[in-house]
């Protein structure tokens, strides 16, 4: 079988083994069973991505926001963590080809009547995770109009204090939103509100691997094998498997 290279130029490595980063907080695409199993879509999506390239995947946890410096420091050899490509983190790592899409969306009561407009969430509390592309919008588009964006570590700590009336509303991926909170009891009298939101310059055009600059052996790998799991109908099999109707696949 053929090896993942650690970096450009970079020896065979010696038990074909691609090390993924990733935050284990985020349900559907990343979680743990309670018996404290690695579970969820892009858990699976990394697998397949393994067996396409002849590898064998491991995992290495950090949080979120240490996601590109523990990649950076070699900590492992690439991001799979739902992590939105986008101008800004170019200039600080690279990418492989987009894998899926998943729109951004406002969580909050049902019939609180807020919308996703600055105009609506003016005085406000929305919770966002800390280093998302979420985070990067409200912050540009919301807070300096009077909206109070609450950053946070855990997406569940979110959704904790939205249920406990400390937060108003969150900015989240729609699957992740969809499974992870509003479609548990304590996401009851709680729903998606308004269109999803649009700035691609923020919110990137997709979801890919993130891959330390100057990989160029290990991402044309990758790419080889992200090809091969969207041809086969991988990705969209695993849609249907984690959020039903949400065909996230692309092109």
């Amino acid at each position: 079988m053929l090896s993942c290279l650690a970096s450009a130029g970079a020896a065979l490595a010696a038990d074909n083994t691609l090390r993924f980063g990733l935050e284990a907080l985020y349900p559907p695409f990343e979680y743990k069973s309670p018996a404290g199993q690695l579970e969820g879509f892009d858990i699976d999506l990394g697998n397949a991505v393994c067996v396409a390239a002849q590898l064998e995947c491991k995992w290495v946890e950090t949080s979120f926001d240490g996601l590109i410096p523990a990649l950076q420091a070699r900590k492992f050899d690439a991001i799979n963590s739902a992590m939105n490509v986008t101008e800004k983190r170019r200039q600080s790592i690279d990418f492989t080809d987009i894998v899926y899409h998943v729109p951004s969306k406002l969580i909050a009561k049902a019939d609180s009547g807020l919308l996703p407009t600055a105009e609506s969430l003016r005085g406000k509390r929305v919770g966002v995770l800390q280093a998302s592309v979420q985070e990067n919008y409200a912050k540009a588009h919301w807070a300096p109009k009077g909206v109070d964006v609450v950053s946070y570590q855990d997406q569940d700590q979110i959704y904790l204090d939205m249920t406990s009336g400390r937060l108003d509303a969150t900015l989240v991926m729609s699957a992740a939103g969809q499974t992870g909170f509003l479609s548990r009891p304590d996401g009851k009298g709680f729903a998606f509100v308004g269109d999803a939101v649009d700035d691609e310059s923020i919110l990137g055009a997709g979801i890919a691997f993130g891959l330390r600059k100057g990989d160029d052996a290990l991402k044309q790998k990758l790419n080889t094998a992200i090809a091969k799991v969207k041809a086969d109908g991988t990705v969209t099999t695993l849609s249907k498997k984690y959020f039903g109707d949400i065909d996230m696949s692309v092109k």
